[in-house]
């Protein structure tokens, strides 16, 4: 085969080029720290990529999950606290109020206390996260504790103007904080909040001002059934709450995989590129020498 001048410039502009490619690709390298700035460079990296982001994307989801979890279980275990003071409050006024010693205006007064225990009770159980009633279950949208405003059409059966009415939605409130693992974020509220305590609070407040004819002594083991309720319920709370921070340990631990597993598939070893850089520019010195030398002679350089 005959070798014409213009093969061999065109020959040496070709590799030239492939030459300017590579140290294109290892300045890219070097400069964003990754082994690909599009999937053309490499298909099965870019795949890889996509996979490992989602599932690291997924797990970001579920710790944001999670922490609306956190949010619920604390604000309810602050909530119950508060009523359990309440309730031990009004307890104590009870005993108080069993004291034969005590006037009518002593009682009036610690009937109004009870009575303030109450709204305040009342006001716990309507507690709001993020616009949201935390004791209604499902039904976030509605107040589980409210003030009847309706006259009642049987007065045996409906409640009278002024009375609390309790409607609470028991069905659980469920966050998935990991693939296939839903928890329940609420609290029954059941157990805690239930037409039966303001009943019995309302009994105690009215037999103090005179005006009920309950006996204390048999109120006061009804407040006493109604606080091992709510024991029994934070109790569970706590065992929650127990179980969803080792979940968030395995998530954290799983963060951290995702991350080392995205950083060896994408990420470009500096060490190595630095050199590969260094080797290639002297690779292309040396080519475009030698192309200096191939290109420049022609027959008008013999013919002066």
């Amino acid at each position: 085969m005959r070798v014409t001048q213009s093969m061999l410039a065109n020959n040496s502009l070709r590799h030239l080029s492939e030459s300017y490619a590579r140290l294109g690709k290892y300045q890219d390298q070097l400069s964003t720290g990754k082994k690909i700035t599009r999937p053309s460079d490499d298909p099965v990296v870019a795949m890889k990529s996509m996979n490992y982001r989602s599932n690291l994307g997924e797990i970001e989801q579920y710790q944001r999950n999670l922490s609306e979890v956190y949010l619920w279980m604390d604000n309810s275990e602050a909530a119950i606290d508060q009523t359990n003071s309440a309730l031990q409050r009004i307890r104590e006024l009870v005993i108080q109020g069993k004291n034969g010693t005590l006037s009518e205006d002593d009682k009036q007064a610690v009937a109004k206390e009870i009575e303030q225990m109450k709204q305040d009770i009342m006001s716990v159980a309507n507690t709001k996260v993020s616009g949201r009633y935390i004791f209604n279950g499902t039904d976030v949208d509605q107040a589980p504790v409210s003030i009847n405003t309706t006259p009642p059409v049987d007065p045996t059966t409906d409640p009278a103007v002024g009375a609390i009415v309790v409607r609470i939605n028991t069905e659980p409130y469920q966050v998935e904080i990991s693939r296939g693992i839903r928890l329940t974020a609420n609290v029954n509220a059941e157990n805690i909040f239930s037409q039966e305590l303001f009943d019995t609070i309302q009994s105690i407040e009215d037999t103090l001002k005179g005006t009920g004819t309950d006996d204390l002594d048999q109120l006061l083991n009804d407040l006493d059934g109604h606080l091992d309720k709510l024991n029994a319920e934070r109790s569970e709370l706590g065992a929650r709450y127990n179980r969803i921070e080792m979940i968030e340990t395995r998530l954290k631990q799983q963060e951290v995989m995702a991350n080392q597993i995205l950083s060896d598939n994408e990420d470009v070893d500096m060490e190595r590129v630095i050199t590969d850089l260094m080797v290639q520019e002297s690779i292309h010195r040396a080519a475009l020498g030698a192309s200096s030398r191939i290109i420049q002679p022609t027959l008008l350089d013999f013919l002066r």
